[in-house]
């Protein structure tokens, strides 16, 4: 069988190297994601075998150890440690880089999810789903989409290991019982769990990767997923307070862009995410706190959901709440109430135009009262274009009433899929009367406003401003000194000297 091959690079997770490469082969409809680990001799497997059950026995764990997902680094340490003792013992005269790739596999076997830790490694990837043990695994690549691997399982017991070990990790319980498990790894990535025959093909276990490095408004910017001018505008209005709804179809990447929004915010104010998992990532410096809801335990109790708290974030005193997603009516009710008793709040919601955004807002299944809904101010919509593989910010609207006194999505800003291109199809009215309302700027200051801000973002581009914190501490500058931030902008300084 002939084969191209189309990239390969090289993954690192816990000391043990793997080669990937993608492939097409000749007689495959998709492309094959193949993984190449170190070989092992068959007597060092026999040795490794014995030294499992040594280090389990010498490895005292405590219970809240082996539970908690914030331990797991420490863990590791311990087998780390004891494992290269018995090492040394056992085969003095193997190399410690070779010592090193045993102890990672003996840690991926006993501690991870064996083969799977190399693709959470692989910051290519942005999905991985097991399908049960007669298909090998898949992934889906940032630039490739969905490849197979070569990675295979022995049988369902297996995959359902792996399943009860994620879930322990974040005390939820998978079993004939209770076959569906959502929870997260200790790197935040987001997982789903089905047993068989619930899923008819087997087992299954589908990971979201949390972004190790997150993204910011300059590498939305760089990338094409948002207009300079669009992004300056939504500065303004996360500025002074205005309310976003973000709306986009699965994967089109709603949360990532409330998370780029985020910096904007001003340091003195008080942040208060809800999330089912934790996603968003804000400055250090930032008055943040951040909340995640918890499932209930098999005896339905100790559940904490996003309304329960939701109302108690109200009773923290936040200036900025930011809601993973707006999923049911009486969730809804609570964030719009939180909005009309002077919140400024954020969220996203499955939607695919601004149009449909308010019809999904005022009708059943989370029917809202229209005169709830009027506090939203503007409203983002993603895109995301399957065939070229991007993303795109493709509407920004406000919300405003008709002649007939009812909600319409007012498009102010839409992308031209033929060209990918922003194009303005026409001026604010709501949101910069809400603006004016709030600061007392004039319409000409307001448009100087976004001028400065475009400067601001072209010149974090220019040098290569792309962290979370090198963003947030030039915003928070600005909102100190505004006219040294510009005229630095301006003269093209150094801008890192701020940060």
């Amino acid at each position: 069988m002939t084969e191209e091959l189309k990239e390969e690079y090289q993954v690192e997770a816990d000391g043990v190297p793997a080669n990937i490469e993608i492939v097409d082969l000749e007689d495959e409809y998709v492309l094959k994601y193949r993984v190449s680990r170190p070989e092992i001799p068959t007597a060092t497997e026999a040795v490794l075998d014995d030294l499992k059950e040594k280090v389990v026995k010498q490895v005292k764990l405590s219970t809240e150890e082996f539970v908690d997902s914030k331990a797991l680094q420490d863990v590791k340490e311990k087998f780390t440690d004891e494992a290269l003792d018995l090492l040394d013992e056992e085969l003095p005269e193997t190399s410690e880089d070779t010592k090193r790739i045993l102890i990672g596999n003996l840690i991926h076997e006993m501690l991870g999810l064996g083969d799977l830790e190399i693709l959470l490694d692989d910051e290519n990837l942005e999905e991985m789903v097991v399908n049960g043990s007669d298909d090998s695994a898949w992934v889906y690549h940032k630039e490739y989409g969905w490849l197979r691997t070569n990675i295979t399982f022995r049988d369902e017991d297996e995959i359902y290991n792996y399943s009860s070990e994620i879930g322990r990790r974040v005390g939820k319980n998978i079993s004939s019982l209770q076959p569906l498990l959502d929870a997260h790894l200790p790197s935040g990535d987001r997982t789903n769990a089905t047993l068989y025959p619930i899923s008819t093909q087997g087992n299954t276990i589908t990971i979201r990767k949390f972004a190790r490095d997150p993204w910011t408004i300059t590498d939305f910017i760089e990338n094409g997923t948002i207009d300079k001018e669009v992004a300056a505008f939504l500065w303004l209005c996360l500025q002074y307070e205005l309310n976003v709804i973000v709306s986009g179809g699965t994967g089109a990447g709603k949360t990532s862009l409330l998370n780029v929004l985020m910096p904007f915010i001003p340091p003195n104010q008080r942040v208060l995410s809800i999330e089912d998992t934790r996603e968003v990532s804000l400055p250090e410096f930032l008055h943040w706190v951040p909340l995640t809801t918890r499932e209930p335990n098999p005896e339905g109790k100790g559940g904490v959901s996003m309304l329960d708290l939701l109302v108690n974030a109200l009773r923290m005193r936040p200036d900025r709440i930011l809601v993973g997603e707006i999923r049911k009516k009486k969730q809804a009710e609570v964030l719009f109430e939180a909005m009309h008793t002077g919140h400024s709040v954020y969220s996203t919601l499955h939607a695919d135009t601004a149009e449909q955004t308010v019809r999904r807002l005022v009708n059943p299944p989370i029917d809202v009262p229209q005169t709830m809904v009027d506090a939203v101010d503007v409203n983002v919509v993603m895109f995301r274009d399957r065939r070229r593989n991007f993303r795109r910010a493709m509407e920004v609207a406000e919300v405003t009433e008709n002649n007939e006194d009812e909600l319409k999505a007012r498009v102010l800003y839409e992308w031209n899929s033929q060209n990918d291109k922003t194009e303005k199809k026409r001026e604010s009215e709501a949101i910069f009367e809400t603006l004016k309302l709030h600061t007392g700027m004039t319409r000409e200051e307001m448009d100087q406003n976004i001028e400065d801000k475009k400067k601001i973002l072209e010149w974090m581009i220019e040098n290569e401003v792309s962290t979370v914190d090198g963003v947030g501490s030039i915003v928070a500058e600005y909102y100190s000194e505004p006219e040294k931030i510009v005229k630095m902008a301006e003269e093209e300084e150094d801008p890192k000297e701020l940060y």
